[in-house]
């Protein structure tokens, strides 16, 4: 792949809210956490874990959780992506707080592309409550969720949303 297709890759990427009832198999999602596991991370301490969400009770506390989106409770698959503190706190201190937010993030990331990648569809969402997912799945007080991705077979929307001219991000040695 050059990266031209690379970038077209990325570019038929889009946030899908809308998934049919089809579940994923396992075959599918482990793919996706096959990839995840791939992705790099601050001194390798891959300090991130994921909660694989399919019954469809926790799907819809989850969906509470998340201010009722509806996108939460429709996708056959929740991937609650959480950062894991004390993997890589162990290291580096404090300062392992902000790898494994950012660990997770990668990882979340990696699958959400692996996901696109396998014909299936994907929304990162991170508008919720994280209290009431801490409490919905039982994680301990070390663990932080950070995604809700949702992921199935999903309708691509109608029009794909504008992005702003790169150069507005761009800045050359100094702000």
């Amino acid at each position: 792949m050059d990266s031209s297709d690379f970038l077209s890759f990325l570019s038929t990427r889009s946030s899908v809210r809308d998934f049919s009832d089809e579940p994923l198999t396992e075959e599918q999602i482990a793919s996706i956490l096959r990839c995840a596991g791939t992705a790099p991370s601050a001194g390798n301490r891959e300090s991130w874990d994921v909660i694989i969400v399919t019954d469809e009770g926790l799907r819809e506390d989850l969906s509470d959780a998340a201010f009722q989106q509806e996108h939460v409770m429709a996708a056959p698959v929740i991937l609650v992506v959480c950062a894991n503190y004390v993997r890589s706190m162990s290291q580096y201190g404090e300062r392992g707080i902000l790898y494994a937010i950012e660990d997770a993030s990668i990882a979340a990331t990696y699958m959400m592309l692996a996901a696109h990648a396998g014909g299936m569809h994907s929304c990162w969402t991170g508008a919720f409550d994280e209290e009431g997912v801490s409490e919905i799945l039982g994680l301990p007080p070390h663990i932080r969720p950070l995604v809700l991705l949702a992921v199935g077979k999903g309708t691509l929307p109608p029009v794909r949303t504008g992005r702003m001219p790169i150069t507005d991000h761009v800045h050359e040695n100094i702000w």
